[in-house]
């Protein structure tokens, strides 16, 4: 396994499944083939076009397995939805992902709709008496 730094996508209050990765891969590789076209557009070099066509195959791999992961999140949260949002929530590693060395989700500076944000109907979400996070008391405050 590789130790290699990765960029993760942060978004308050919720723990993104990898398909959000693949979707990154796949969009990143589509503007390639894009850009690779529009310069065979301006000159015409064969080479460009070419390239862009070898890219096209591995944007359809990473639809595929953009599919096959979108699948197995759907699984389940249709065989536990309870598991779901707790894997949502960060509180545990989804499923299909490694579960070695997981740290759940810092949540300490997660927001409250209501007090926070001013959402009126987000009194029923209220996260203000959470206890502590449980991420800061395993490894410290990010």
């Amino acid at each position: 396994m590789s130790e290699d730094a990765v960029w993760v996508r942060g978004v308050t209050g919720i723990q993104l499944h990898h398909v959000t990765n693949i979707q990154d891969a796949r969009r990143f590789l589509g503007n390639a083939v894009m850009a690779l076209k529009a310069a065979h557009v301006r000159t015409g070099d064969a080479r460009f076009s070419g390239l862009a066509d070898q890219l096209k195959g591995m944007v359809a791999a990473a639809r595929d397995l953009e599919g096959e992961a979108q699948e197995r999140m759907h699984e389940l949260h249709s065989a536990d939805p309870e598991r779901f949002v707790r894997c949502r929530e960060g509180e545990e590693p989804w499923p299909d992902e490694l579960q070695a060395g997981f740290v759940p989700r810092h949540t300490c500076r997660d927001e409250c709709l209501y007090h926070d944000r001013g959402v009126l109907d987000g009194i029923l979400q209220c996260t203000c008496g959470r206890p502590p996070c449980r991420a800061c008391a395993i490894v410290g405050a990010p």
